[in-house]
């Protein structure tokens, strides 16, 4: 792994043979900064997020990031964008999305040679608008979002996508 380096760009520019396009070679995570009553800023366990990270990325045969370089990552981005960190109280939160992806020139189904490992941050709102209450769900049986002994304990795209028309059927 490089050093790695902070930057305002938001475009990854990789090539269009990429693993992560074609095979699903990618893994994610999501975790929150908050903000204390004192002003000061926490992260709630990211060292759990990277072994989360580490546990998805070994199932898709993907390089690990190591926790060291996960947690430093985490905490350069807070730290570039601390002035996005909402008040204390208000329920908002700057999200982080570390993401590791399979790139370089790959058409064959096999793993990356090369991968990109970086996180974004965004402040969010509550994630559960007006509190804690009840929600209504709709239990589909027609719809697999992760097949046993697949990826269903892996935190990558594909399993999101694949919740996706079931998640459409049953708002309409």
């Amino acid at each position: 792994w490089s050093a790695g380096e902070l930057t305002g760009d938001n475009q990854l520019h990789i090539s269009e043979s990429s693993p992560a396009l074609h095979y699903g070679q990618q893994g994610f995570e999501g975790l929150k900064a908050y903000r204390t009553k004192d002003g000061s800023i926490q992260l709630f366990r990211p060292d759990q997020n990277a072994a989360r990270l580490q546990n998805t990325v070994r199932r898709l045969c993907m390089a690990e990031v190591p926790t060291e370089m996960f947690i430093d990552a985490v905490k350069q981005v807070v730290k570039a964008n601390e002035d996005f960190v909402p008040p204390y109280g208000t329920g908002a939160t700057l999200y982080l999305r570390p993401l590791l992806i399979g790139v370089g020139d790959v058409i064959g189904v096999k793993p990356a040679d090369e991968y990109i490992f970086t996180v974004f941050a965004m402040p969010v709102g509550s994630y559960f608008k007006g509190g804690l209450a009840p929600s209504k769900f709709v239990i589909s049986r027609d719809y697999d979002r992760a097949a046993p002994l697949g990826t269903g304990g892996a935190k990558v795209g594909g399993n999101y996508a694949a919740s996706l028309q079931a998640e459409v059927g049953a708002k309409a």
